[in-house]
């Protein structure tokens, strides 16, 4: 092979092994959301609006909180995050979410979290 296709090839395992990194890395938290988004679809109508609290969920490291609101998914970085951490975040369940029906959009809200919108 020639040195460019070569360079070509490393290129793509290098980016494949990058984008990669998100799913590994958000592993745990896609679970927890994939739990409360699939329960709107089977379980519950809405988790209510004040009701919701009692359902919140921590990754094991205790790095993200979830927790439903309504019709609505809360995920919030529980340490202090910068608006880069937030916005990676959002971008990751945005790609993660592409293509589900059950999910208009994903959003940051103006407290600064990321909601995960399954309204009707």
């Amino acid at each position: 092979m020639s040195k460019i296709v070569k360079r070509i090839l490393v290129c793509l395992v290098i980016l494949v092994s990058l984008s990669s990194c998100n799913n590994i890395k958000y592993r745990e938290l896609y679970g927890i959301t994939d739990e409360f988004v699939e329960k709107l679809q089977t379980t519950y109508q809405s988790y209510g609006m004040l009701g919701g609290m009692e359902y919140t969920k921590y990754t094991k490291d205790k790095e993200y909180k979830v927790f439903p609101m309504g019709r609505l998914i809360n995920v919030r970085i529980e340490r202090y995050a910068n608006d880069e951490e937030y916005e990676n975040l959002r971008q990751a369940l945005e790609s993660h979410y592409s293509g589900d029906r059950r999910v208009n959009r994903i959003y940051r809200n103006q407290a600064g979290t990321i909601m995960i919108d399954c309204r009707n």
